[in-house]
C-alpha cells in the first residue's frame, strides 16, 4: 500500500529532525549499508499508530544516549516501498515488520527490534532496548 505523501510526511520528520537520514530508493539502501564499515541503525518507519506512534520518540530518545550508531537511515513503509523492501533484505532471517529497528555491523545484522517488542510498550522502555543494543554493539571495544 502506498501513502499519500502529505499524511506520511509529519511521520517523516519525526525521525529526519534528529538527523536521521532518508532512504528513498534500493540504490541508495544498498550504497548506504552493503558491506558498510561500522554500525548502522535501520529504522523502518511506518502509519501504524499502536506500534509507531511509540517507537518515533523512543528512536529519538535512545540516539541521546552517550553511544550511538555511526550511521543512522530510515525506510518508509508504505511509501518508499523499494527502499523498504531492500532494507529488509539486510534483516536476515526475520519476516517483514512494520515499524522494527535493525541494528547492523560492518554489513551484518547483530541486533534486530520487531513490531511485537514495540507494540504497546512505552517510547521510554524501546529507548532503553536501544540503548543497550548501543552499549552491546556500537562500542569500539565491540568491534
Amino acid at each position: 500500500m502506498q501513502y499519500d505523501e502529505r499524511m506520511i510526511a509529519p511521520m517523516r520528520a519525526e525521525l529526519t529532525q534528529h538527523g536521521i537520514e532518508e532512504l528513498r530508493t534500493a540504490a541508495a539502501v544498498d550504497a548506504a549499508l552493503k558491506d558498510a564499515p561500522g554500525t548502522r541503525l535501520v529504522v523502518v518507519n511506518s502509519v501504524c499508530g499502536c506500534a509507531a506512534r511509540n517507537m518515533r520518540p523512543a528512536v529519538a530518545k535512545a540516539l541521546q544516549h552517550a553511544i550511538t550508531p555511526d550511521h543512522c537511515f530510515t525506510v518508509f513503509a508504505g511509501g518508499d516501498v523499494d527502499a523498504t523492501r531492500q532494507a529488509r533484505s539486510y534483516f536476515t532471517g526475520y519476516a517483514p515488520s512494520s515499524p522494527s529497528i535493525g541494528l547492523l555491523r560492518d554489513g551484518k545484522l547483530v541486533h534486530m527490534v520487531e513490531r511485537w517488542q514495540i507494540e504497546g510498550r512505552t517510547a521510554d522502555a524501546i529507548a532503553a532496548d536501544l540503548a543497550k543494543a548501543f552499549d552491546t554493539y556500537c562500542t569500539p571495544a565491540a568491534r
